[in-house]
């Protein structure tokens, strides 16, 4: 079995407010540079892929966004959120919308890449990440809750860092990331499966 940690979980909570919005400020500048020099890409390759989770859901990639960053040191982030507020054709029009957040999280210092999960039969929306250094990882997702914040049911932010993993590793051999998790629990960021 692997010695490594469940997961890297410091301190999960969003980062005070005005850390927080400072950050994803100069994120979005960064994010747009990277834009206008084409680092930034929408690959098609994952996209249908329908990923199983061990808490029995399930979420369709619908959108695939990559940097050119190469990791010198991979680790695998999984974000969940459940919107407030949006039922029915509602989860079609945030699928469209939510192109226009990707300045706010491509200009994170060691951003890779990013699945964009549909919604579960919970209502719950997952975005998968590979990321260069769990510390960057963490402070990522510790911005990005002031975002989602704005828009998600109240405790339903969640996170997950998981050094030393990457991304497409997980997706080619889930037991990879079954070897990190406690064998009862039925985690939401655990992918089982793909099809």
């Amino acid at each position: 079995m692997d010695n490594a940690p469940v997961s890297r979980l410091a301190i999960r909570g969003p980062l005070p407010a005005g850390t927080a919005w400072s950050s994803v400020l100069r994120c979005v500048v960064t994010s747009f540079a990277m834009l206008l020099r084409r680092r930034v890409h929408l690959p098609r390759g994952s996209l249908g892929t329908v990923l199983r989770f061990a808490d029995g859901t399930e979420g369709r990639v619908y959108r695939e966004t990559v940097s050119d960053r190469v990791p010198r040191d991979p680790c695998f982030l999984a974000v969940s959120f459940r919107l407030r507020a949006v039922r029915g054709r509602g989860h079609t029009l945030f699928r469209w919308e939510s192109l226009l957040n990707t300045p706010l999280f491509v200009g994170f210092p060691g951003f890779v890449s990013k699945l964009w999960l549909s919604h579960d039969g919970n209502g719950v929306y997952r975005g998968l990440y590979e990321w260069d250094g769990a510390d960057a990882a963490e402070w990522y997702a510790r911005s990005l809750w002031r975002v989602l914040a704005l828009v998600s049911v109240r405790g339903s932010i969640d996170y997950r860092v998981f050094p030393g993993l990457r991304r497409d590793e997980i997706l080619a051999d889930p037991a990879v990331l079954a070897r990190r998790a406690r064998p009862e629990e039925r985690a939401w960021w655990r992918v089982v499966g793909a099809r």
